[in-house]
């Protein structure tokens, strides 16, 4: 394996870093997720081979704590907007003060400049400002019989196989 020795904090977040670490782990790394306390409980598809701890971010002590996680890791998965972890005194620049060779990954939407960084990002939204939603249902539509309803089936099939 690969990355066996490498130590990496997951962020729970939605697909991105779940499947980034769910992939780092295949390749033996150790991923420790951390999830957020007062969730409901479901199936998650991408935690094969990771660990899981869940650390309250809004007290003083669930911020200290994920402090020392990240500190003794070799990779940080961020998933979150712009300024999250700063404002809990988490951000790259005061983890890299502490751990040098920390790799921090942030995999957020649009990135940490630009007029949308302040916004989250999904595929749904990423297709439809590229107008690709709109082509494809075109395309689909002129596969169908004409009907009232033909470009709902094209677009709820698109959006769910797409992802």
């Amino acid at each position: 394996m690969a990355l066996v020795g490498v130590r990496v904090i997951e962020l729970a977040g939605l697909a991105p870093a779940p499947f980034c670490g769910m992939i780092l782990a295949d390749f033996g790394a150790k991923v420790v997720r951390v999830d957020r306390t007062k969730t409901s409980t479901s199936l998650d598809t991408q935690a094969r081979g990771k660990r899981s701890v869940a650390i309250n971010l809004k007290s003083a002590e669930g911020v200290a704590l994920l402090r020392k996680l990240c500190v003794q890791s070799d990779v940080v998965l961020e998933p979150y907007r712009k300024g999250v972890m700063e404002k809990l005194g988490l951000g790259p620049r005061e983890l890299l003060k502490e751990n040098p060779r920390l790799i921090y990954a942030r995999l957020t939407g649009y990135g940490q400049s630009g007029s949308y960084a302040t916004a989250a990002g999904h595929d749904i939204n990423y297709l439809a400002m590229s107008g690709k939603i709109i082509h494809t249902v075109q395309v689909l539509r002129s596969l169908l019989p004409p009907t009232r309803a033909n470009w709902i089936f094209p677009l709820y099939t698109f959006t769910l196989y797409l992802t």
